[in-house]
């Protein structure tokens, strides 16, 4: 029996600075995703979506995801929940401000069909220096019933190889990366996810924000980095199915039949010094300046 999944990457613009209205928007994105196709299982929305941050230019009050920022499980992962359960999706509902002792995270969560938070990640790889969050430590996957399962990451993580092949090794074989990209590296963003699903032998699924200055492009590719769906500049849903025994069959027999490369890690892995000794051991670190924090009101932070 094939393993097919029914996805929709929902590339939507927030209702700027109003999180309230940006909800009551998200809401009614699910409800239409459900009604547009009955097949369709789970819906993937863009990182901070319900934040509601906006264009490249837009100011927000000083400490505005600090305030913002609540537990997990807490109000707004409850709303989504209800949401699911009355709909009967799976939804990744992008990312938000977690609260923790430690301080504030931008973490994404997988919502069952059943209404539960299966999922919870912490950004590993935050963009820094603009983004302030603190980083995670954990990685996460989560199985769907009858499917497979899935990793999840956001956004800058896509830029550090290693954050995919962990969750490759974990069994994962599709990655969600809810991504809010308002700058002209998406081109760059595009490029790596065919190059991570190539690599790791999985899909990837990166909805960006849409109908914003500098946004759009999401993309979906499958285990062998071919493009299954790319988004536009505008707001729109990307629709396809996903069939996961494509997965298996790719890393059993290789890519386009050539190259079993899981097999050959298994059987002859390479050394790999920047993992054993330290980054900040290599000879690429001589002469690099800090990383100098954002000025203060700089669009990207």
């Amino acid at each position: 029996m094939s393993r097919i999944l029914g996805v929709a990457l929902a590339q939507v613009a927030p209702v700027t600075g109003d999180p309230q209205a940006t909800f009551a928007k998200f809401s009614r994105e699910v409800r239409s995703l459900k009604a547009l196709s009955p097949s369709i299982g789970l819906v993937v929305f863009p990182e901070l979506y319900l934040s509601a941050f906006g264009s490249f230019d837009a100011r927000h009050p000083t400490g505005y995801l600090d305030r913002l920022a609540e537990p997990i499980p807490g109000p707004t992962t409850d709303a989504v929940c209800r949401l699911a359960a009355d709909t009967g999706l799976w939804i990744v509902p992008g990312s938000i401000p977690e609260r923790s002792a430690k301080g504030v995270h931008n973490t994404a969560v997988a919502i069952s069909p059943q209404g539960e938070v299966v999922a919870s990640y912490r950004k590993i790889f935050p963009w820094m220096p603009y983004e302030t969050s603190v980083p995670g430590d954990t990685y996460a996957t989560f199985d769907i019933p009858q499917v497979g399962r899935f990793g999840l990451a956001i956004c800058y993580d896509g830029w550090v190889p290693e954050i995919s092949r962990t969750l490759a090794w974990m069994g994962a074989e599709v990655i969600i990366q809810p991504t809010y990209t308002r700058t002209s590296d998406r081109e760059q963003e595009l490029v790596l996810a065919r190059a991570n699903a190539i690599t790791n032998q999985v899909y990837v699924l990166n909805p960006n924000i849409g109908g914003l200055f500098g946004t759009g492009r999401s993309i979906a590719t499958d285990p062998e980095g071919r493009v299954l769906a790319q988004g536009g500049a505008g707001e729109e849903f990307l629709t396809f199915h996903l069939d996961l025994d494509l997965v298996a069959i790719t890393r059993e027999h290789g890519t386009l039949g050539l190259n079993p490369l899981w097999k050959q890690l298994r059987d002859a892995p390479p050394p790999f010094p920047p993992a054993s000794e330290g980054y900040d051991k290599g000879q690429i670190m001589t002469g690099l300046g800090p990383l100098r924090p954002a000025r203060a009101g700089s669009p990207g932070a």
